[in-house]
């Protein structure tokens, strides 16, 4: 299809890398993190998810434009203007943080299945079965982003109706609801700073530049990439809101309220909605884990093929063999965890580490590539767009700042230091750390 043909066609026939970025942005992590900020905060702290989300857009437009604008893949321009240290830095952050988050994920597809079976060969069985799949998926089609976009639509859809059935059913308080966008700081805790890293994930917005190469947009299509990115967006805010109400409609209750995975929040919904209702949530659950489960492995897999100089696009061989690594590494990561008690602590304290280092840059190197006028042209970021990616950034070293002073110190300290086993008051279900979009607790991402 050439370019006019692509430009006259509806908007909604237009979309698609938003929507995939959408899909890990929302895992498992972000729904226990945005639950869990509603059950304690019930709507007051929305005007958090606004604020994240926002930044997250603007990152992403930026990554649209670069993808459309520029004439080679982020790794070539990083190499020909750095060289080759800073865009292998960036490649091995953003691999490492894939998959060592990745077992997150894998548990995540398996905590969905656990809340329908207590038989855990079952459990492991599928979390193997659905690895299998993804990685078959990976070799099997000849337009793999073609078929990516279209898993993608599928699994934002599902989520988009389960959790709306979810909220409906509640009936929220509309007026507290529209009352939770004005700022406050009253309320502010580690589960609500964990929010914005569930929203402001740098690495899937850096990775928009590759999916809108992917599906083929060039400068005609600009104005298809932006609306997207900002479609994209929009689906992040509206699925992060319904978690958000849904835990204020069904769960506040002014007393402290620990969830300790997602489908804890679906056992504590359950007296509510009933069975119909847990199973509906658990289907969003589902869908939720499997799209970040799969798109996350490939932005490591993709970024690290592009920074090595081994290719960047789907029909290339290397980028998929990454991928498939980061797959393997998150899935047997995952099964240790699960049959043989492995603990998955050191792996934790190890990707927040990187994080602390690889969230700042991929946004320094994104802010950067946007603002030169030998890659993107007359189109570079002008005054006003810098301003707003460099308070962007501020935030993302605000939260480099608590992974690195407060997240690691505490994972640390409960690693050497595990709690006596005590039977929780009732006011208190089980405890659960705020967690990130790729599925694991205290990401920082």
């Amino acid at each position: 299809m050439n370019q006019a043909q692509q430009s006259s066609r509806p908007w909604y026939q237009r979309i698609g890398p938003g929507l995939i970025t959408a899909c890990v942005v929302i895992g498992p992590g972000s729904i226990l993190t945005s639950s869990t900020v509603g059950a304690n905060n019930e709507y007051s702290m929305l005007w958090i998810v606004a604020v994240s989300v926002f930044f997250m857009m603007f990152y992403m437009t930026m990554g649209a434009r670069l993808g459309v604008l520029a004439e080679k893949a982020p790794g070539d321009l990083i190499r020909d203007r750095a060289g080759k240290g800073l865009c292998m830095l960036v490649g091995i952050c953003v691999f490492f943080i894939s998959a060592a988050f990745q077992s997150g994920n894998n548990l995540g597809v398996g905590a969905a299945f656990e809340a329908f079976t207590d038989n855990k060969d079952v459990v492991v069985g599928l979390i193997v079965l659905f690895n299998a799949i993804a990685i078959s998926f990976l070799f099997m089609f000849r337009n793999l982003y073609q078929m990516l976009e279209r898993l993608m639509m599928v699994f934002v859809g599902l989520m988009l109706v389960s959790f709306a059935i979810n909220l409906l059913s509640l009936g929220p308080d509309v007026g507290k609801l529209a009352r939770g966008f004005i700022p406050s700081t009253g309320n502010i805790d580690i589960a609500v700073l964990g929010l914005v890293g569930t929203t402001f994930v740098i690495t899937a917005a850096y990775y928009q530049a590759y999916l809108v190469r992917q599906k083929g947009w060039k400068e005609p299509e600009l104005k298809s990439g932006l609306m997207d990115a900002r479609i994209g967006s929009g689906i992040m805010f509206l699925i992060t809101l319904m978690l958000v109400s849904t835990a204020a409609a069904g769960l506040y209750t002014g007393l402290p309220v620990k969830l300790s995975s997602p489908v804890a929040v679906a056992a504590a919904l359950e007296p509510t909605f009933g069975q119909s209702g847990k199973i509906i949530f658990c289907l969003g659950l589902f869908s939720a884990a499997y799209s970040s489960f799969l798109v996350n492995s490939m932005i490591g897999g993709f970024i690290l093929s592009d920074s090595l100089g081994l290719g960047s696009k789907p029909t290339d061989l290397w980028p998929r063999l990454l991928t498939t690594a980061a797959l393997l590494a998150g899935m047997i990561v995952a099964l240790a965890s699960m049959v043989l008690g492995f603990d998955r602590t050191p792996t934790i304290i190890a990707a927040q580490a990187v994080t602390v280092i690889g969230a700042p840059l991929i946004a320094v190197v994104l802010l950067w590539l946007t603002s030169r006028e030998d890659v993107m042209g007359t189109a570079k970021n002008g005054p006003v767009l810098k301003v707003v990616g460099l308070l962007g950034l501020v935030l993302l070293l605000a939260m480099a700042y608590r992974t690195a002073f407060v997240s690691i110190p505490n994972t640390w300290d409960k690693w050497m230091n595990p709690p006596s086993v005590m039977t929780p008051p009732e006011s208190a279900p089980a405890v659960a750390e705020p967690s990130t979009a790729n599925g694991e607790a205290e990401n920082g991402e």
